[in-house]
Parts: C-alpha cells; sequence; structure tokens
C-alpha cells in the first residue's frame, strides 16, 4: 500500500465519503468510567450510522479512538455496496 500509507484512517475515510458522495463523516468522542480511570472510545456518523471504535482507550490516545473508529468505518463501507440515487 505504498502512497495512501501515510494518510490516517480519517483521512481516508473523508476522501472515501467525498469519493462516494456521502456526507462527511462526524466524529464523537465517547467515556466510560471504570474504577478510578475513565476509558475514552469514538464513534463515527456516516449518513445516520453510527459505528464504534473496536477499543476503549487512555484519555492521552484519544487520536487513536477516532483512528479506529475510521478504520472500522472505512472497512464497512467498502463492503457495502453504495446505493444508487
Amino acid at each position: 500500500m505504498s502512497g495512501s500509507s501515510s494518510s490516517s484512517w480519517q483521512e481516508r475515510l473523508q476522501d472515501h465519503c467525498r469519493a462516494t458522495q456521502l456526507n462527511p463523516p462526524v466524529f464523537n468522542i465517547v467515556s466510560d468510567r471504570r474504577g478510578g480511570r475513565t476509558a475514552w472510545s469514538s464513534t463515527v456518523t456516516i449518513e445516520g450510522q453510527s459505528i464504534a471504535a473496536r477499543y476503549w482507550y487512555d484519555g492521552q490516545y484519544l487520536n487513536n479512538a477516532k483512528e479506529d473508529a475510521a478504520e472500522v468505518a472505512l472497512q464497512q463501507l467498502r463492503a457495502i455496496p453504495t446505493p444508487s440515487r
């Protein structure tokens, strides 16, 4: 995957949405209090569909949560044929 390997998953997802004429992705950060700590994750909403990241992260790694959600969303979008409008 040379060439696009330096792009973040968030950038790739935005590019895919633009290319397929979908609304831009909207990222949301979610938290879950676990004992004395808080775990953080992300969801991304595209065309009304909310897609969750696979993992929970420490607060200093919020961008990783967004990258995770973007990767999951992109994999799902590429697996599903784009509906004709």
